[in-house]
Order: structure tokens, then C-alpha cells, then sequence
């Protein structure tokens, strides 16, 4: 059964990686294990972990799918792929194969924050890069190791961090891990190498580019977006074989076909307007400041815009729907619909002609799978200009960094529908519905593999850094 594990508070103790392994024996799980550390005692398993540690002692794979929240892209992939081994393990059971390592599967969603020393909240420190840092996170994210110095992976992130996730691994022993975070693929390689346990690492960049501090020598599979990254993976002499190209996972409810005019009246939405969403709802409303701003900016020229109907989700952040609501009144615009929280977000694109988006991997690629020409608003930076880059040069999606920029591309597309056609025609080449599927496939071809022996897959490193060539994209 998939699930989102959180070790219970008394597990929250700090653990040396060096620590010994639990018995084999799967009565072991069942235990409350005190194995005296350098920290202490080892906390005792709990019962999701007890749970997990007897799947594996009984031989069934276990598949740990490991995200950061970091904003929601990297869990909402990290849920698509869980979601695509738990499907892939029923289509083997249909078909009465009972012992096929995907029938047999447990799989488990976790979040690596909640292992470090410091349990600290991903996503309001994502919004620290927001305001008058982003240059700088700009800066790192484009131009920091991503060039010929380049990051292999090591032992440093569970020695300083995640002691508790090496512990982890080691009593669970699980037969593959899958990262969606560049946190959790770092972790996930520390503790390979800590535990000595030959499970294959597949690293899953849920933006348009992988950023240089991926552990590129030690990850058995990248699965990328496109072609485009695996030239970038290339010259970090990642091999051929250690490369995938699945597409970025997202849920398969946006690559379901639904119908345009059911759609529409369920949203109360004329069917005689282009339909222009604009996805201006967050979790932390922080990171969305300059694209709400850009919004407001927008509503009193609405008016010149009758043949369009602009739907604003503001998301669950109730105080910007009643203010956007209070605007929309006293502007008096009949073309302007206001939504809260959207539960089918799939079916509302599909009732949509554009939408207006900020170019994040998973937002961009909902799109794609949707089949929606886009609108990526906003100055981008770090891998957000990475996504905006790769989408325009493939003529997939418009973008507009100021509130003037987005008033004329409406008005362009007012005029000209057919360049919303034009985009949806491009997109195609970039549209993969199936990622997670593909993933999932690949995990388990892995496991059912021998072990690999490589020793730049399977050396032990404090710090890995290694001199690559001439990056294929110059940024």
C-alpha cells in the first residue's frame, strides 16, 4: 500500500550511518531494536517502518519514492510515479503473474526533510529565493558546478544531515530508490554508500534542465524531460546507458480527455469566449507575489478584451479571492471569473483555451499532458528560466514578463486564435503523458538486474567533484 511516511517522534534521534544492521530474521521488524551508537541508543523501528522492514525480510521489493517539499512539483511527481508502480503491480496480477517483482511491490512516498537533524520547512525556504535573492539563486543555479567542475555525490550530505535516512535504508533495505529532488538523490547515494546495500538509484529532475549538483556518477538512471537534457548530461559523462528520456511525471488525470463543453458549464463558463485561466493559486503565496501583482494590473483593461473570459484561481488562499473578487466588482467586468480551490484542475484546463502560468517543471508539464497552449508570466530564474527558455525556443508556449507583455499577447491571441493552435502543434514534440509509466517500467527492469559493480557507481566518497567537457548548452 503506497503512503507518505512520517517516522513516529521517538525515531527522531540522531543515528551514525556506521551503525549495526538489524538481524535478518523478519521477527527482527517486529522488535524494538537498541543497538548502542556513538549518539545513543537507535530508536526503535515503528510500525510503518517495522512494516517495510518485514516486507523486505520476506523478499518483496520494496521501492522507496523520495521527494523534498520544496513546493509541490517534486511531490506531486513523486506521487505520479508511486502511483505507476502500485498500477504496474496490479496490470502483473491481473495477468497472473504473482511473482513478479511489481506484484509483489510495497511502495512508499517519503519526504526526506523529515529525516534531518533539523527539520525545517522546504517550503518556506523555497520562497527565501523569491524576493531580492532570486539573482543570486539565479547565479548558483545556472552557472555553480554547472559548467566542467561538476559533482559526483558523496557521504557528506548523510554525515552532516541524514544520519536517520542511512539508517533507514540500512534496516529497511529497500530495492530501489527514486528521487524527484536533488535532496533526496544526494541522500539516497550517501546512504548506498554508507550501508554497502546494491539497490539502483534512478534520479528523476522534475524541471527542463538538471541543475550540477545532481550525484551524476552515482545515480544508476536519469530519467529527463528530453533530448535536450540528455546533451546536457552527456558532456558529465554520464553514460548512454544511464539515461533515459520518459518525460517529467505528472498525475494521469491531466492526460485524460475530457469533454470541452461539459467542462465549461460545469464551471459556470461561457462557450462562445476564449477561455483564459490564469493559475494564480499557492500554498505559499510568497513566490507569487510579482505574478498576482502583474494580474492586478491586467483587470481594468479587461474591458478591451470582450471575446475573451479571464478565470483567476487564487487557489486556498481565501483573502486574495475576496480581494480579487472586490476588483472584479468594482471594475464591473461581466468577462472576469473568480475561482477558490480547484479540486478538478484537470477538467478546468480542459475547459480552458490558454492558461496563464509561472513556468515550474510540474506546472508546465500538467500543461503539456493537458494539451494547453500556456502563458508563462513572470521574470524566471534558475531552472524556472531554464523551462522558459526551452518552451518558447520550441515555439510550445508564449511568455511575458511584464503586465503591458501579457495585455498584448492576450490581445494577440484575441486576434489570432490560431497562434493558441500553433503552440498546441509544437507542444506535441515536448508532450509525454506516459513519464510515470515509463519510469515505473524502467525501476523494476533495474531491480530484476544483477547488481552493478562499477566502481564510480559503487566507490565510497566523502566529497566527489570531477572535471567534465564542454557543457552542451551554454548558459
Amino acid at each position: 500500500m503506497m503512503g507518505a511516511m512520517k517516522l513516529s517522534e521517538s525515531s527522531q534521534v540522531g543515528i551514525e550511518p556506521d551503525a549495526p544492521s538489524r538481524p535478518d530474521a523478519p521477527e527482527a521488524a517486529d522488535a524494538a531494536l537498541a543497538v548502542p551508537t556513538d549518539d545513543g541508543p537507535i530508536a526503535p523501528l515503528d510500525a510503518a517502518e517495522a512494516a517495510l522492514a518485514q516486507a523486505s525480510d520476506a523478499g518483496d521489493p520494496v521501492v522507496l519514492v523520495v521527494h523534498a517539499s520544496v513546493g509541490s512539483g517534486h511531490r506531486s511527481a513523486a506521487y505520479a510515479i508511486a502511483e505507476a508502480l502500485e498500477e504496474a503491480g496490479d496490470a502483473a496480477r491481473a495477468a497472473g503473474n504473482d511473482d513478479a517483482p511489481a506484484a509483489r511491490a510495497r511502495v512508499e512516498v517519503l519526504d526526506i526533510l523529515d529525516f534531518g537533524r533539523i527539520v525545517f520547512d522546504g517550503d518556506a525556504t523555497a520562497s527565501m529565493f523569491t524576493g531580492w535573492t532570486r539573482p543570486f539563486y539565479d547565479l548558483t543555479w545556472r552557472y555553480t558546478l554547472t559548467g566542467r567542475l561538476l559533482w559526483g555525490g558523496g557521504t557528506i550530505w548523510a554525515h552532516i544531515m541524514y544520519p536517520r535516512f542511512v539508517e533507514f535504508v540500512r534496516r529497511v533495505r529497500p530495492a530501489a530508490i527514486v528521487a524527484t529532488h536533488i535532496t533526496a538523490a544526494n541522500v539516497a547515494v550517501s546512504a548506498r554508500m554508507l550501508t554497502g546495500l546494491p539497490f539502483p538509484i534512478l534520479c528523476v529532475p522534475t524541471d527542463y534542465e538538471a541543475e550540477g549538483l545532481w550525484p551524476h556518477l552515482h545515480t544508476d538512471l536519469f530519467c529527463v524531460a528530453n533530448e535536450a537534457m540528455a546533451e546536457t548530461l552527456r558532456p558529465r559523462r554520464v553514460p548512454e546507458d544511464r539515461i533515459l528520456i520518459t518525460g517529467i511525471p505528472a498525475s494521469p488525470a491531466f492526460s485524460r480527455d475530457y469533454d470541452k463543453a461539459t467542462a465549461r458549464a460545469s464551471f459556470d463558463l461561457p462557450e462562445d469566449k476564449i477561455v483564459v485561466l490564469a493559475l494564480a493559486g499557492a500554498k505559499l503565496p510568497r513566490p507569487y507575489v510579482h505574478f498576482r501583482e502583474a494580474l492586478d494590473e491586467l483587470l481594468p483593461f479587461m474591458h478591451r478584451l470582450p471575446n475573451m473570459q479571464l478565470v483567476i484561481v487564487a487557489g486556498a488562499d481565501e483573502e486574495y479571492e475576496r480581494r480579487v473578487r472586490r476588483e472584479v466588482a468594482d471594475f464591473g467586468l461581466g468577462n472576469v471569473t473568480v475561482l477558490g480551490y480547484v479540486n478538478a484542475m484537470a477538467e478546468l484546463m480542459e475547459a480552458a483555451d490558454v492558461v496563464i502560468c509561472k513556468p515550474g517543471g510540474l506546472t508546465v508539464t500538467e500543461c503539456l499532458c493537458a494539451r494547453a497552449p500556456m502563458i508563462l508570466l513572470g521574470r524566471a530564474y534558475g531552472q524556472e528560466k531554464a523551462n522558459v527558455r526551452m518552451l518558447t525556443g520550441a515555439g510550445a508556449a508564449m511568455a511575458a514578463t511584464t503586465p503591458r507583455e501579457l495585455l498584448d499577447t492576450l490581445r494577440h491571441i484575441s486576434e489570432q486564435p490560431a497562434s493558441a493552435d500553433a503552440m498546441l502543434i509544437n507542444a506535441s514534440l515536448l508532450r509525454r503523458p506516459r513519464a510515470a509509466e515509463a519510469i515505473a517500467k524502467a525501476t523494476f527492469s533495474l531491480i530484476a538486474k544483477e547488481p552493478v559493480h562499477d566502481a564510480r557507481l559503487r566507490g565510497k566518497h566523502f566529497l566527489h567533484f570531477y572535471w567534465g567537457r564542454k557543457p552542451a548548452h551554454t548558459r
